[in-house]
């Protein structure tokens, strides 16, 4: 079982079932009569022959993260200005899109409940990650300035990026004046905002290029922990670039119970650990009730909850269709 199905298939049953089978398709249709919501993932055209089916010029196109990524332009403002194109480290388009449904289907229960009547909900990769381009897609639209690579850098405060020190790297924002003189007391640089190239944020932008290699110098001569020591209670936004094994041992994650462990037949130790739920309420306690599945663990409990009998389902896996 891979990494990536335990990530977004906790709390969940699997069953399998032909669809190619008369008697799948079948099985599909009766637990699609009894969801709230019946959600595919299928590439645009696999579900026809069910019913269903997407409309568009690009409607028969396969989508991938990657692809819709590109496509959309958001590989085209990622990485160092001077370098070539980048991935983002995990499936932002793919999580982004699943985002997007979820609350597109939220809505779609909500109007049902007003109204009575269901709806198909659709969301494409390509759209997803247009929108999300947010501000730098409007800023596009309305001046036709072509969007740029900035690295960690941001483009119109200064400075906003990483900073590599001693011995890895550190992020920080001096978002005003107030706190580029905070950062500069704290990096014995208190002369730099009486520059007239650093005076205000718009200076500082219109001459990065010379303050950045004075910060770089001032960050290198210590450590991240040293930084991180010195800009305590500074006020300032500012953290380290941790690796995951230093991103697990942030105080934050066993606060927030971001870390479960759950039993797993599947795992050699008898359990795996997951990642927990992000989002906390106030009242309602959500927990993972269950780990995330093996292929068809649960095809007999689901179709015995459908009302059929064990030698209806023996019958149906002699004929290949569970």
């Amino acid at each position: 079982m891979s990494a990536y199905f335990s990530t977004i298939n906790r709390n969940k049953k699997s069953i399998s079932l032909n669809l190619k089978h008369e008697k799948g398709r079948k099985i599909f249709f009766e637990l699609a009569e009894k969801a709230d919501v019946v959600v595919d993932n299928f590439i645009p055209g696999k579900m026809d022959e069910l019913g269903y089916g997407s409309s568009g010029p690009y409607a028969k196109r396969a989508g991938y993260d990657v692809i819709a990524a590109g496509e959309a332009g958001l590989l085209h403002i990622t990485g160092e200005p001077n370098g070539p194109p980048t991935k983002p480290g995990v499936g932002l388009t793919d999580m982004c899109t699943g985002l997007y449904l979820h609350g597109a289907i939220l809505a779609a229960l909500y109007t049902r409940q007003q109204t009575g009547v269901g709806q198909k909900v659709d969301a494409s990769l390509f759209e997803t990650q247009v929108s999300v381009l947010a501000n730098v897609a409007m800023t596009w639209l309305n001046t036709g300035e072509e969007a740029k690579r900035w690295g960690t850098s941001h483009p119109s405060i200064v400075p906003y990026q990483a900073f590599k020190t001693k011995d890895s790297y550190l992020v920080l924002g001096a978002v005003n004046n107030r706190q580029f003189k905070i950062l500069t007391e704290r990096l014995s640089l208190p002369e730099l905002p009486e520059d007239a190239r650093f005076v205000d944020n718009d200076t500082r932008v219109l001459n990065r290029e010379v303050l950045k290699p004075i910060l770089d110098e001032a960050f290198a001569a210590r450590s991240t922990d040293d930084w991180l020591a010195i800009f305590e209670g500074s006020g300032m936004p500012y953290g380290p670039i941790n690796t995951l094994q230093k991103a697990f041992e942030h105080p934050q994650i066993e606060a927030r119970r971001m870390v479960d462990i759950v039993p797993h037949e599947a795992a050699a130790s008898g359990s795996i650990k997951i990642l927990g739920i992000p989002v906390k309420y106030s009242n309602t306690k959500p927990s993972i009730h269950s780990p995330p599945p093996l292929l068809g663990e649960h095809t007999d409990v689901v179709l015995q909850e459908l009302g059929y009998s064990g030698q209806a389902i023996s019958e149906l896996r002699t004929e290949k269709a569970v």
